[in-house]
């Protein structure tokens, strides 16, 4: 199938080519070359040689894929999803995109940018090898620095990845741990995607509901209120949801949530620096102070 994809495109491009050509460009026989030609043709392509010294093998001129097969639309559609495979793993379906455009005679919608990898541009291999290793069902091998700042050595079985609150996971099941994990890819460190592959397990409904960040859990759920600066406000539209905001007369926002209670949501309330207050509750005004200080002692 991808020979005759492939024959298709070379003829749109090059509008007329000899069979030992085809021949030489995929590594077969002249014979299959026009198996190929005549498989072509009894679907419906119009394709047909010439004879002679200009002779040759060359579609009808302006062809175009039969829109009964796909629509104008569905042809748009298709570009639009491969060019997003596209910026996935940037570069590993130019050629495809490419051959597409020319089939359908549509121009590169170009309708998306995705950079998975940091301002540092170190990352964007990562996603690839996590990808790669997930639809191949192959093992992968990483160093994991867990939430109390511990190392460990992993091997997973890969099942998809998970954007979550800003955040990229890796979903696996862990043999270390032997059950379901959620990894945050950036502390994943030297990722490997071994030869090893691996049936894919039967994931049970309640256990993925637990699944968690590694070895966390959202049983111990922190609700709490803060007073956050009207200087802060972009900050307050990228961290919370709407319905958890409210604008205050004095142009101040007061948020009310309820996250899982961890180091994260501490360094969130913190990263607001003076111009957050916790109104709500008092344990946790306590914990900011206590960090605070410190905080203060770190620098004296």
């Amino acid at each position: 199938m991808n020979r005759l994809f492939e024959t298709m495109y070379l003829l749109l491009e090059k509008k007329s080519i000899t069979a030992r050509e085809l021949s030489e460009h995929f590594s077969v026989s002249v014979r299959t070359v026009y198996r190929d030609v005549e498989e072509l043709s009894m679907a419906g392509i119009p394709i047909y040689t010439k004879q002679g010294k200009n002779g040759g093998i060359a579609l009808v001129d302006k062809f175009v894929i039969d829109k009964s097969i796909v629509s104008e639309e569905e042809q748009i559609q298709i570009l639009a999803a491969l060019q997003s495979m596209q910026e996935v793993e940037k570069g590993s379906n130019d050629s495809v995109l490419s051959k597409l455009c020319g089939l359908f005679k549509i121009e590169n919608p170009n309708w998306i940018a995705i950079d998975f990898s940091d301002w540092s541009n170190t990352r964007q291999d990562l996603f690839v090898t996590v990808k790669r290793s997930i639809i191949n069902k192959q093992v992968l091998k990483f160093d994991y620095y867990g939430r109390d700042g511990q190392l460990t050595n992993r091997e997973v079985e890969p099942i998809q990845l998970w954007f979550k609150g800003y955040t990229w996971f890796l979903k696996a099941y862990c043999r270390k741990k032997q059950q379901m994990r959620t990894f945050k890819l950036m502390r994943m460190q030297r990722v490997q995607c071994l030869n090893e592959t691996f049936k894919k397990r039967e994931i049970n409904l309640l256990e993925q509901k637990e699944i968690v960040q590694e070895q966390g859990s959202y049983r111990n759920l922190l609700a709490f209120s803060m007073k956050i600066d009207e200087c802060m406000g972009f900050k307050v539209l990228d961290y919370f949801e709407e319905h958890e905001i409210t604008r205050n007369n004095d142009g101040s926002f007061t948020v009310s949530v309820c996250y899982p209670e961890d180091e994260w949501v501490y360094g969130m309330i913190l990263s607001f620096g003076n111009h957050a207050t916790i109104t709500y509750p008092d344990s946790l005004k306590e914990e900011i102070v206590r960090r605070l200080r410190n905080n203060l002692e770190n620098y004296n």
